[in-house]
């Protein structure tokens, strides 16, 4: 997400792209909001103040802040999604090389975005039953297609299997938790230093024998 000015007067572009225009600064001033301050504290007003807008402006993309961070977390894991979809296209000289590369992926995506990875996976717990749902839902649809492309991929390279889609989605969590960590208290100081514990963490998992 990308803050761009929506420009007025004669030169205004139309009403839809104006308010999509709008909404894209709502979502990326929200995350930093929920970020800065936690789900809880955050108002309205304090992400309508951030965007620089009216919270009329607010209230007319989002019927309340629940609704907002929902919002917010919906865009970031489809972009979370796809970039781990991108983080495997090409050849790569084994599967440690695969693993590795999704794991990057995952951890540069986090460091670019910070404030929306911290409401993708922190601000979103606290933010009611349709939140948490939403939050266990994407978890099932990432360990789905690490899953899938294990499987897949895994006799390209006489790589293991996943046993089951279960040791996929531990995988996800346990990813999910560190990450989320390091993001509540910046332990680790370099985000980057979990790439090795993670490899480690699917590659144990997927079992011994890979090459």
């Amino acid at each position: 997400m990308s803050a761009t000015p929506v420009p007025r007067g004669r030169h205004a572009p139309p009403l839809e792209v104006r308010q999509a225009l709008q909404r894209e600064r709502l979502l990326r001033a929200a995350a930093d909001v929920f970020a800065r301050q936690g789900y809880a504290d955050a108002t309205a007003e304090a992400v309508a103040r951030e965007a620089g807008m009216s919270k009329a402006t607010f209230y007319e993309h989002f019927a309340n802040k629940e609704e907002c961070i929902l919002a917010v977390f919906d865009d970031v894991a489809q972009l979370v999604l796809t970039r781990l979809a991108e983080s495997v296209q090409g050849e790569f000289p084994d599967y440690r090389s695969r693993v590795h590369a999704r794991i990057v992926s995952f951890i540069e995506a986090i460091i670019e975005g910070r404030s929306a990875a911290q409401t993708l996976l922190v601000e979103i717990i606290g933010a009611g039953p349709a939140a948490a749902e939403r939050r266990d839902a994407i978890l099932d649809v990432i360990a789905d297609a690490i899953y899938h492309d294990n499987h897949e991929a895994a006799p390209k390279y006489g790589a293991p299997r996943y046993a089951s889609r279960e040791d996929a989605y531990i995988c996800v969590s346990a990813v999910v938790e560190v990450v989320a960590r390091q993001l509540r208290t910046g332990k680790p100081e370099d985000p980057m230093s979990l790439v090795p514990v993670l490899e480690r963490l699917f590659l144990g998992v997927l079992g011994q024998g890979l090459r």
